[in-house]
């Protein structure tokens, strides 16, 4: 299956940039079958007609909208200072079927500034290259206690600090809609694990090995994508 995004309601539709990335770097030929979604979970498969520099589709047939995953992970995380470590784990993480991201500021971040539309084109890519319709949803860059004032239930904080109690998550009984807060390289600081510990946000423990801020958003969306196949 060769999938790309654009609209479908009210007209069937490539976005601008896929038209480039068909005719000029795919190269792909007119008649083949194509499928496009809308990244909400609506889809059609039709035949490529190229007319200039335009290209759309033809004998259009609509497909099934699938249901979304019961089990729905947003991760809260913030950037690294190398931002490569992040888009890899937004790629990662986006095919394992993240619902959202959200980027935030702590006492501790060392990057101050992401460039959110680079990022959401790169979930996009990742949907498209995972047979996603459903498209995750990248949120610009948030300090964490404006975060924790707009989310209040089942939200989970991942840290290192062993002098805070932690249950291990393989222990804890979650429901099918979480939050993860993933801190960055320095860990949360004390008094920001203090201030989540008196919002009743609960620690979890991901192992006994420590991991990196990427790896451990990585882990928890591999966590996550497991639990729909063993629903």
């Amino acid at each position: 299956m060769k999938l790309f995004y654009g609209s479908i309601f009210p007209n069937v539709a490539f976005h601008p940039d896929e038209v480039q990335h068909i005719t000029k770097v795919l190269r792909i030929k007119e008649g083949t079958v194509l499928h496009l979604t809308d990244g909400q979970g609506n889809s059609v498969r039709g035949e490529l007609t190229i007319q200039g520099k335009k290209a759309n589709l033809v004998h259009v047939e609509h497909l099934p909208k699938l249901d979304k995953s019961p089990f729905q992970l947003h991760i809260a995380i913030a950037p690294t200072k190398n931002i490569d470590r992040m888009e890899f784990f937004l790629e990662k993480a986006v095919e394992m079927g993240v619902d959202e991201i959200t980027f935030f500021l702590t006492d501790n971040s060392e990057r101050k500034n992401i460039n959110l539309e680079r990022l959401e084109k790169q979930a996009i890519a990742a949907s498209k290259q995972s047979l996603r319709m459903y498209f995750p949803k990248i949120n610009p860059l948030t300090k964490l206690s404006d975060f924790i004032k707009n989310h209040s239930e089942n939200i989970f904080v991942a840290h290192c600090n062993e002098r805070f109690e932690r249950v291990l998550l393989t222990e804890f009984h979650f429901n099918e809609k979480n939050t993860f807060l993933v801190g960055p390289e320095g860990d949360f600081s004390p008094r920001e694990i203090e201030m989540l510990s008196e919002k009743n946000i609960k620690a979890v423990s991901l192992g006994t090995q420590r991991l990196r801020t990427e790896t451990a958003g990585i882990f928890l969306s591999a966590w996550n994508y497991q639990r729909g196949f063993s629903k």
